[in-house]
C-alpha cells in the first residue's frame, strides 16, 4: 500500500478547507480507477469538515500512478467560504509519499536466545572457571548484549532480558522522532505556486 500526506502546511484557515476538497477530489479519481482510497490519520482544522493534514493509503493497480499525479504542490481555486473580503481564490497545500506510524519492535522472551560464555577481567576464581556471563541476542531485531557483572549465571540472565527490552524500546523511540520529524519537514516544504493539480467545485 501507498501513502500520501496532504498537509495545509502552516497556510490560513482556508489551506484546510482545501485539504478535505482536494482529498474528496482524490477520492473521487481513484474511485473511477477502481483504487482503493483509505483515511489513516486526520488532524482536524479549526472549522467543521477542514483538515490541517490527511495521511491516506492508497492500494489498488493504480495506485503508484494515482500517488505520482497527485505529488507536489496542489491548489484549490475558489473564493473563501468565510472571508468575503478577500480577493484570493488560490489556496495550496502540499502532497507527499510518507511512511506511517513507525512499528514498534514487539518483545517477548520466547524470542531471546542465551548462550553461557567466560569474560576475563576481575571477579575472582569462580568468574574464571565458570561460564556465568551471558550473551544474549533478541532473534527479530538481530540485538546482541554481553552480561557478566553478577556472580550468578541466571542473574546475568535476567539483567540481559531487562537490557534487551531498553535498547529496542530506545531504538522505538528514535524511530517515532525520525517519523514525527519528517512529517514536520513536509508540513514546512510547502511552496506557493507553480502547482502540479489545480482543481476547482
Amino acid at each position: 500500500m501507498n501513502h500520501l500526506l496532504i498537509s495545509a502546511g502552516r497556510g490560513p484557515q482556508e489551506c484546510a478547507w482545501a485539504v478535505a476538497r482536494l482529498t474528496s477530489r482524490l477520492e473521487a479519481e481513484a474511485a473511477r480507477l477502481k483504487t482503493k482510497v483509505q483515511r489513516i490519520e486526520t488532524v482536524a482544522g479549526e472549522r467543521p469538515g477542514t483538515y490541517r493534514s490527511i495521511l491516506v493509503g492508497i492500494d489498488g493497480p493504480d495506485a503508484d500512478r494515482l500517488v505520482a499525479a497527485w505529488t507536489g504542490t496542489l491548489c484549490w481555486q475558489a473564493p473563501s467560504p468565510y472571508r468575503a473580503s478577500t480577493g484570493r481564490k488560490n489556496w495550496y497545500v502540499i502532497a507527499s509519499p510518507h511512511t506511517p506510524d513507525s512499528v514498534h519492535t514487539p518483545f517477548r522472551e520466547a524470542d531471546i536466545d542465551f548462550v553461557p560464555c567466560r569474560t576475563g577481567g576481575p571477579g575472582g576464581q569462580h568468574r574464571n572457571k565458570a561460564s556465568t556471563a551471558v550473551r544474549a541476542t533478541h532473534r527479530p531485531s538481530g540485538t546482541v548484549v554481553v552480561v557478566d557483572t553478577e556472580r550468578q549465571l541466571s542473574q546475568n540472565r535476567r539483567l540481559a532480558v531487562d537490557l534487551l527490552r531498553e535498547r529496542l524500546a530506545r531504538t522505538d523511540d528514535e524511530a517515532d522522532r525520525a517519523r514525527d520529524a519528517a512529517r514536520r519537514h513536509i508540513h514546512d516544504e510547502l511552496v506557493r505556486g507553480n502547482p502540479v493539480r489545480i482543481e476547482r467545485p
